[in-house]
């Protein structure tokens, strides 16, 4: 795999129109599987064809029971600089329920260790709205995170896909399925909760203190290109999408033969209408109505009575030229955010 990784490196060099690289992010899966020197030879190609001298971030994802204190300091050795932690919940049940491999132990000593390595900008990740979860468990986890330190805190909704594991446990009554009134509550407490200790609702999922952005994911929201290699990544060079095969054996195979081991797709200008939209919603920058009247004055025509409809529930906010998701707004983000779509 990792082969095959450095070759897609080597053969997309000249994916993006810039060579100069802001961040780097290993992740999609469990990157911390790799051994320090897998990951410093994906840095060593990375920088034989890209310019990381701007770099301002190079972030690994991993699970806590992963970080243990010697890998964390090889992690430092080799040039990582922000940790972004899968610790889910600090409680037993929670991660029982979630099947989750680590302890609450393990999920509050990673982040003591990585402390102790020389990491100051770690992020979690924490889930609410779980069936195992009750409104004070999801306080105490709230609690626990802003008492540890922690800057970047992500947290996710629990949300029922179609044919997962979960799916079929709560088709079978093996589990209670999430409730919207404990999302919604549990979301507001976390918004309150958050606000009141110094840190920022950037994004729907996401918030920071002393402006300790994730410049990765932020620069997704904002549009920037971006390239992605590994099995299922995606990549985005402004005008057109592409996204590698999902099988780990049939992206080797394909690397190894010289076959095509991506799909393709342009965007017209209603697609990137959308996903300006869809995207710039999500943060606390929202969407500028004068650059979506110069993308297209036909489609912000065609959308401007539903923007005016949200302004005047309140789900939107106004200001100078930006619209942005009010409290009430970002309970129903998914909602609004559709109903703005050109179709």
């Amino acid at each position: 795999m990792l082969a095959c990784m450095l070759e897609e490196i080597r053969l997309r060099k000249d994916y993006l129109s810039a060579k100069e690289i802001v961040s780097v992010y290993f992740g999609g899966g469990t990157p911390s599987v790799f051994t320090k020197e897998d990951l410093r030879a994906l840095l060593v190609e990375i920088n034989a064809h890209f310019d990381l001298e701007q770099c301002k971030e190079i972030c690994l994802e991993a699970n806590p029971d992963d970080l243990n204190p010697a890998y964390l300091r090889d992690l430092k050795e080799i040039g990582i600089n922000r940790l972004s932690i899968g610790v889910q919940s600090f409680f037993e049940e929670d991660l029982k329920w979630m099947n989750r491999s680590h302890s609450s132990e393990q999920a509050t000593q990673c982040i003591k260790d990585a402390r102790d390595a020389g990491f100051d900008n770690i992020s979690i990740d924490l889930i609410f709205g779980s069936p195992s979860s009750s409104f004070e468990i999801w306080t105490r986890n709230l609690e626990i995170a802003d008492s540890l330190g922690i800057d970047h805190i992500s947290c996710y909704g629990l949300t029922v896909e179609p044919k997962t594991a979960l799916q079929l446990m709560i088709e079978k009554g093996k589990t209670e399925a999430p409730r919207d009134e404990d999302y919604s509550e549990q979301f507001l407490k976390t918004l309150e909760f958050l606000i009141s200790k110094g840190y920022e609702h950037y994004e729907i999922s996401n918030y920071a203190r002393n402006s300790n952005y994730a410049v990765h994911n932020t620069n997704y929201w904002k549009g920037v290109s971006y390239l992605g290699i590994g099995p299922s990544a995606h990549s985005f060079d402004g005008e057109s999408r592409s996204w590698n095969i999902s099988n780990n054996n049939k992206y080797m195979d394909l690397i190894e033969q010289g076959g095509d081991f991506n799909e393709h797709e342009d965007l017209n200008k209603k697609d990137r209408f959308n996903e300006y939209i869809m995207t710039g919603l999500r943060t606390k920058w929202g969407i500028d109505t004068e650059r979506l009247k110069a993308m297209d004055p036909d489609y912000y025509s065609q959308i401007e009575d539903t923007l005016q409809g949200f302004l005047a529930q309140e789900k939107l906010m106004l200001r100078d030229n930006s619209v942005f998701l009010s409290t009430n707004g970002k309970l129903i983000a998914n909602s609004i955010i559709s109903d703005l779509f050109i179709l």
